[in-house]
């Protein structure tokens, strides 16, 4: 059993599903409100580790959506800073157990990191809300 400080958006239908996994499977989630959080440079960075900079952005955020935003055009300083302003942005979930901290949420690689067992849900649309089909990393 891990604990799980989960970022989500509220209301997010499969960031509740997301969350109700990891119950199931016996972790505790402790939830937080990714719009809302007091987010910093060093802090929202941890979430991210090696994914290239355009994998950290939630696809369907309007500004991405209507190409007033191009993710794999920015640097890494530029994208946390457009991510602290406007946190719809974000990939989510983010999650962070211990030490390590995760963007997205792909069932078979959050099973390897804390376990999910029979509980497992293979489905493609756990990533995100419905009709977001940014891949998962890390």
């Amino acid at each position: 059993m891990a604990t799980v400080f989960f970022w989500a958006k509220p209301g997010c239908v499969n960031n509740t599903r997301q969350k109700n996994l990891l119950r199931d499977a016996g972790h505790v989630v402790i939830e937080r409100n990714l719009l809302t959080e007091p987010w910093d440079v060093v802090h929202l960075r941890r979430f991210f580790g090696t994914l290239p900079v355009a994998a950290w952005f939630n696809g369907r955020a309007p500004a991405v959506k209507q190409g007033l935003i191009w993710p794999e055009a920015l640097s890494e300083e530029q994208a946390l800073r457009l991510m602290i302003a406007d946190p719809i942005l974000i990939r989510r979930p983010l999650m962070q157990v211990g030490a390590r901290y995760a963007a997205g949420f792909d069932p078979a690689r959050v099973d390897a990191w804390i376990g999910l067992g029979a509980h497992q849900e293979t489905s493609q649309a756990m990533e995100t809300c419905p009709g977001n089909l940014v891949p998962v990393g890390r």
